[in-house]
């Protein structure tokens, strides 16, 4: 794992490249979005739990990491600055948030800032709604 450009951005702004940065960094490198509960779970006996919370501040701040909302929760994932662009889709019910990528929902988009002369510089969209796992619950609750 390269936490060169990592480094670089916390350098950037005053801050050094310490052992649970990279441990909390390395814990969203390639996931969905993780709770706070999940990533602290995930952390433990390496970094303790005040750490994490500081440290997801601090990545926050530095657009190292972002918040995927879902009601009242959230997850946290790395940025597109760190990951791949994707979009979510977020289930109401359980919580589980799906990363997809949408190259027609891209195009729309950027079509949006065309049609308004609007300079777009960055964008994040949510689909709420239920996942397959949840319908099918459902499905046999009803049926």
């Amino acid at each position: 794992m390269d936490y060169s450009r990592l480094a670089k951005v916390l350098s950037s702004n005053g801050c050094s490249l310490t052992r649970a940065r990279e441990q909390v960094f390395g814990a969203l490198v390639d996931k969905e979005g993780l709770t706070m509960n999940e990533l602290i779970d995930e952390l433990s006996g390496k970094v303790d739990r005040v750490s994490v919370y500081r440290n997801v501040t601090l990545f926050e701040k530095l657009g190292i990491l972002q918040r995927i909302s879902n009601g009242f929760k959230y997850k946290v994932e790395l940025s597109d600055n760190f990951s791949s662009h994707h979009h979510h889709l977020s289930c109401s019910q359980c919580g589980r948030v799906i990363n997809i990528k949408a190259d027609q929902l891209e195009g729309a988009i950027k079509q949006l800032g065309k049609d308004h002369g609007f300079v777009i510089s960055g964008h994040q969209v949510e689909i709420r709604g239920s996942c397959a796992q949840c319908v099918h619950e459902q499905d046999k609750e009803v049926g």
